[in-house]
């Protein structure tokens, strides 16, 4: 909400406009950082998962050139 003086002209923003805004801002950083953590952990399992199948896959090739 804007305030206006007695002439019409533009005050600026009111304290409740202004706590809103800062409010919206804190929420927003909030659900951007949750997000980017959790691609980070998700992207990490994946990694591992790979590692591991890759770990499988190279034991199992060992065991058959032994054979």
């Amino acid at each position: 909400m804007l305030f206006f003086s007695a002439l019409g002209e533009k005050l600026g923003k009111g304290p409740e406009e202004v706590k809103l805004q800062n409010a919206s801002k804190q929420i927003v950083e909030t659900v951007i950082l949750q997000a980017v953590q959790q691609i980070s952990e998700e992207d990490k399992k994946r990694e591992t998962k790979q590692d591991r199948s890759m770990g499988q896959t190279l034991a199992t090739r060992r065991v058959r050139h032994e054979k």
